[in-house]
């Protein structure tokens, strides 16, 4: 067997092969446009570890037949950069991906650039950091910016059928079985990170012993070892992960304190922090909200700390914060409003913004009427003043209902209705 990990060996050799980003290369999307129409142009993919960024690289080398080689902006140095760009005068293009992108200092800059400008190379620039900020403007206006979005379950469980039934590249050729929970596992464990997964069933593929019936058996519990987080398949009820999350949120809505502590603890003993943090965060605002708009900022820090400090510890500022989410007042009114003003867009109800608010900031404006009887609300005593903002379509639409949950949301209620009740005398 190659020495090279499963993931290396299962890189897409065409864009049909790539798993996940269809938003990028599923069937007339930009990339699959671009490589079917053998126009390429340089980009910049960004997006966590894991998700495609390399695969998609080689997926477009694979797609075109074009030379393709693999450099990292830090280890490397200018004379490989050099090294390629003889390749390219002689074959006519080479694919460069450049790992780490983002670390590309002035010299290896400098001496790229024509290289693009000519398209001689084409860059595949790969980064974990926002390019709009990470990256050097001469490189990013000379690239096409792409994100690469994370994984998804059922995206890493179609690599891992597919690792295990490839003979060539794959593990197909060896006698696995490997659980359906298990594979599940591996699946929603990786966090998103098809590598980390495909690596950790090679662990669990080569470490299990052979079993008398000639198979390798893979279980939960291999599975467990092998990518190092435990699964919520190891209590008796055997609750599947999202059922355990949904407990969780819709314990801390119902204000039920022991069984969001509970249902805490299993996601701790599971050791899924990533989880429970975006559920932490998602619960501040979706139902406590404005009945107390503390709860989002200090379940952010609790959070922060515990993902600074790791488990065992992290167990603490993750339970105090859960405490107080469950024991605050409830309020849904933020995301009621905003899902009906986004349901009123979805369904064509937008009208024209009115015209004394349109933009007049540039010559004519004035002429088209644009801003014309626009009110400075700053000229007024109180700071608002009798003036229409909404679409004539929606002119008498109210999307914010507040409820009655406490001193913030209700101060919000009483400003609310004291500017209503002015634009009516």
């Amino acid at each position: 067997m190659s020495v090279q990990p499963l993931a290396y060996r299962m890189r897409p050799r065409t864009i049909e092969e790539v798993i996940g980003q269809q938003h990028l290369v599923g069937n007339g999307k930009m990339i699959d446009r671009m490589v079917r129409a053998k126009r390429l142009s340089s980009m910049i993919l960004y997006g966590p570890p894991g998700v495609g960024k390399t695969s998609i690289a080689s997926a477009i080398a694979g797609s075109t037949n074009y030379a393709f080689r693999t450099l990292n902006a830090v280890t490397h140095q200018k004379k490989d950069l050099q090294i390629v760009a003889e390749e390219a005068k002689m074959s006519g293009r080479v694919i460069l991906l450049l790992d780490e992108v983002h670390r590309l200092d002035k010299a290896k800059q400098d001496f790229l650039l024509p290289y693009l400008e000519n398209g001689m190379i084409t860059l595949i620039g790969a980064t974990t950091s926002n390019p709009y900020h990470a990256i050097n403007p001469a490189i990013r206006s000379r690239c096409q910016i792409f994100e690469c979005k994370p994984l998804t379950d059922e995206d890493i469980l179609k690599a891992l059928k597919r690792a295990l039934v490839d003979e060539e590249r794959g593990l197909g050729k060896m006698p696995i079985e490997v659980s359906d929970e298990a594979l599940v596992h591996l699946s929603f464990a990786s966090n998103g990170d098809a590598r980390s997964a495909l690596n950790a069933l090679e662990l669990a593929a080569l470490s299990t012993e052979v079993a008398e019936d000639g198979k390798i058996h893979i279980t939960t519990s291999i599975a467990e070892e092998c990518i190092q987080k435990k699964s919520f398949h190891h209590d008796k009820d055997g609750d599947q992960h999202y059922d355990v999350l949904s407990a969780f949120q819709k314990s801390i809505r119902g204000s039920d304190v022991n069984a969001a502590l509970h249902y805490l603890a299993r996601l701790i003993e599971a050791e899924d922090l990533p989880s429970i943090s975006r559920r932490m965060l998602v619960i501040a605002y979706e139902d406590i909200g404005l009945a107390n708009p503390q709860a989002g900022p200090r379940a952010l820090a609790a959070v922060q700390t515990a993902e600074k400090i790791g488990f065992p510890e992290a167990r603490i500022p993750l339970a105090a914060a859960v405490i107080e989410l469950a024991l605050s007042p409830k309020s849904n009114s933020a995301i009621v409003g905003i899902d009906e003003a986004l349901s009123d867009i979805r369904n064509g109800k937008i009208g024209e913004v009115p015209l004394h608010l349109k933009d007049a900031h540039y010559k004519g404006a004035k002429e088209l009427g644009r801003g014309i009887d626009y009110l400075y609300p700053h000229n007024y005593e109180n700071g608002w003043v009798k003036q229409q903002y909404l679409p004539d379509l929606l002119k008498n639409k109210r999307y914010f209902n507040p409820k009655t949950t406490g001193k913030f949301e209700q101060a919000l209620s009483q400003v609310y209705e004291k500017i209503e009740g002015s634009k009516k005398k």
